[in-house]
């Protein structure tokens, strides 16, 4: 028996790194994982049966997550294909890094709109069946660079941050109607992101964090499990760390 059996689950951004590991979880706790990417490549229909090993209902869908009638057509087939959405996780995200001297306008609204406004547009796209059923867990991916920032980040920090301080308005707007938000920051996980630092970068890294090595994906997935459980029934508004005990 796992912890989300019977569940329906959306994930975004879940073609490879965090999101996959997301969308595994969950469907190995018996849920039914809706995913959404870009585009249906050859990386998504691996994704998708890695995820069908578990024995549940699993499809892809090719979305771009940053606009607005795009996502909410998303969650429309979702639902038409599902039933119903239980659990959201806003998790797509990119970076574009530079120093603000150089950031160019084109680099601020791609993160801003991939990273803080798909996240707007798939909540508000599941705000009405989620408050309906009043029922639902919405859990936004966010990052430790959104609370401490980041040098050569300003764009993906803000657009972290405002993950956040959007975490918390919505809980306090929904938390009445029995639908639960809230957000991780993952300190510095391996990913494909991660993987493009040099090893000075790294190894600075790793000296600030207690346990001494990144985290890895599986190990986010984890708190998102708890997130989207019942586990967490009386959690609400809250940003879980998720960062090795960094300093």
């Amino acid at each position: 028996m796992g912890l989300l059996d019977g569940k329906v689950a959306l994930v975004t951004g879940a073609r490879k790194g965090i999101g996959k590991a997301v969308a595994l979880k969950f469907a190995e706790q018996g849920a039914d994982v809706a995913i959404s990417c870009r585009e249906l490549n050859d990386t998504v229909l691996a994704t998708v049966a890695e995820l069908e090993q578990y024995g549940t209902r699993v499809k892809a869908y090719a979305s771009d997550a940053a606009d607005f009638e795009q996502s909410h057509a998303l969650v429309e087939s979702v639902v038409a294909d599902f039933g119903r959405i239980d659990i959201l996780v806003n998790n797509a995200g990119i970076t574009k890094d530079s120093l603000m001297l150089r950031m160019t306008e084109e680099q601020w609204d791609a993160v801003i709109n991939t990273n803080l406004k798909s996240a707007f547009n798939f909540t508000h796209a599941v705000t009405p069946l989620m408050a309906r059923r009043r029922a639902g867990s919405i859990i936004n991916i966010s990052s430790v660079v959104g609370t401490n920032g980041n040098a050569g980040q300003c764009n993906y920090s803000a657009s972290k941050a405002g993950l956040i301080g959007l975490t918390m308005s919505f809980a306090k707007e929904m938390g009445a109607r029995g639908v639960r938000c809230n957000a991780i920051a993952p300190g510095f996980i391996v990913t494909d992101m991660t993987d493009k630092l040099n090893d000075t970068i790294k190894e600075s890294i790793i000296s600030s964090v207690t346990l001494g090595r990144m985290g890895t994906a599986d190990e986010i997935a984890n708190a998102a499990l708890f997130l989207a459980s019942d586990m967490s029934s009386y959690i609400r508004g809250e940003v879980l760390k998720v960062t090795g005990g960094m300093r």
